[in-house]
């Protein structure tokens, strides 16, 4: 009876070696960093809406006489907030920015445009302008590249996300600039193609 006791003992414990094993690999697996890819800005998808789409989808026109330029902007000069989208030729969105360093002229009177929504302020994984550096990281992981940065006088910080390892099928880079003082998110343009 001790002899097939002490065999049962000898046989459970490579199991439970090997059990232990497996959740020591699941635990180190669960601790590698997540990579996220984005494929939605302003409740826009880079590569496949059409400007048709974002005006629909922003309930406004946007700022007149740029269409030669190859771009679309919809800017609210009391915020400073704006709306851009760059197209190709059919027009087909390549690149979404949406950013809050836009000249402000202290004009704020009137009704509140519709884009301001605060849905059109977000990526898809829900960044949002105004969180922190820290919330880039926690839902896109370390970017690619980041650096030092300067738009319209403001010293920022860049974060640079490429997703070429999502496919072909989906936008390829993300860049999110932050208020170097604040660590607060001012920027984020998503494209098709590469910028």
């Amino acid at each position: 009876m001790k002899f097939w006791l002490c065999v049962s003992l000898l046989l459970a414990a490579p199991m439970t070696a090997v059990s232990g094993g497996q959740l020591a690999l699941q635990s180190a697996a669960s601790l590698k960093p997540l990579r996220a890819n984005e494929t939605l800005l302003a409740g826009l998808r880079p590569g496949r809406d059409t400007f048709e789409i974002a005006e629909k989808k922003l309930r406004s026109k946007p700022t007149p006489n740029q269409e030669e330029l190859g771009y679309r902007e919809w800017v609210d000069t009391c915020s400073g907030r704006a709306i851009r989208v760059e197209l190709d030729g059919k027009p087909v969105i390549q690149s979404i920015t949406i950013t809050s360093l836009e000249s402000q002229d202290g004009k704020c009177e009137g009704k509140r445009a519709n884009f301001l929504d605060s849905k059109n302020w977000e990526t898809g994984l829900g960044l949002r302008i105004g969180d922190s550096q820290d919330r880039v990281s926690s839902i896109y992981g370390e970017p690619n590249s980041s650096g030092p940065a300067s738009k319209n006088g403001k010293e920022l910080a860049l974060m640079y996300y490429q997703f070429d390892w999502a496919g072909s099928d989906f936008p390829q880079v993300m860049e999110v600039l932050c208020a170097r003082e604040t660590g607060r998110v001012v920027e984020i343009t998503l494209a098709f193609p590469s910028l």
